[in-house]
């Protein structure tokens, strides 16, 4: 085989190894859309029930000229839809700031149930720059109004406590509901796709350093339990 021979040879290699790289490149591209696609459909994955029901009461007090109540209910609505909306669900933010964000859909929820939703948050100030992923907590939450809440004529308590333990930040959201099956880790009368949302957010965002459990709450009820390592914002 003569030098010209050997040299085709060598480009046509590097050719094709420039063509399974560039190939390579556009797979990994098209897999990176399809995910932010994903991802941006769950940013606009707010439960249609919520903002119906939400509209419905605004308009129920307006007709009994609950006007200062009614408006109220729209401000929070406009800063709640404007936060779960302008949020990457790929960024985090801080505690306090989704602490914030889940206080405004239950503060509209509160206005339908009235005495029938109770809330509690134990949290300390401490962990109020912690990092977590936006909008984690409040299908959690939909779920335990869903359930545990609108299901009971007295209604019920959603419990949210937030604790560190060495490197990890814990977040818990507990109801006194009437409970529900688990079958693998999951709730079986969950229908949706809330808690498989959260856990693929949190897989992309900490690989395997994270842990989402679903037990049953005592003496009744749910609790979720999320841990994810414990950061600051780098200002902080």
């Amino acid at each position: 085989m003569g030098m010209d021979d050997k040299a085709y040879d060598i480009n046509e290699e590097l050719d094709n190894l420039e063509r399974e790289r560039i190939e390579k490149q556009n797979v990994l591209e098209a897999n990176s859309v399809a995910h932010q696609a994903q991802l941006k459909m769950l940013r606009y994955q707010l439960n249609p029930h919520f903002l119906f029901n939400t509209l419905n009461a605004i308009s129920t007090l307006i007709l009994v000229q609950e006007n200062k109540i009614a408006n109220g209910m729209v401000t929070k609505l406009s800063e709640f839809l404007r936060y779960s909306l302008d949020k990457d669900p790929m960024k985090k933010v801080t505690l306090n700031s989704e602490l914030h964000a889940l206080k405004l859909y239950l503060d509209i929820e509160k206005v339908r149930f009235e005495d029938r939703l109770r809330v509690e948050f134990v949290v300390a100030d401490d962990y109020k720059n912690a990092l977590v992923p936006s909008m984690i907590l409040q299908p959690i939450a939909e779920n335990s109004i869903k359930y545990a809440i609108a299901s009971q004529e007295d209604g019920g308590t959603i419990k949210v406590t937030v604790t560190r333990f060495a490197n990890d930040l814990l977040l818990e959201l507990a109801d006194n509901g009437p409970g529900a099956e688990i079958k693998k880790g999951n709730l079986y009368r969950e229908n949706g796709v809330g808690l498989a949302n959260s856990r693929e957010r949190l897989q992309a965002l900490y690989n395997n350093n994270f842990s989402l459990v679903v037990a049953n709450n005592k003496p009744k009820g749910v609790k979720v339990s999320i841990r994810m390592p414990y950061e600051l914002e780098e200002n902080t």
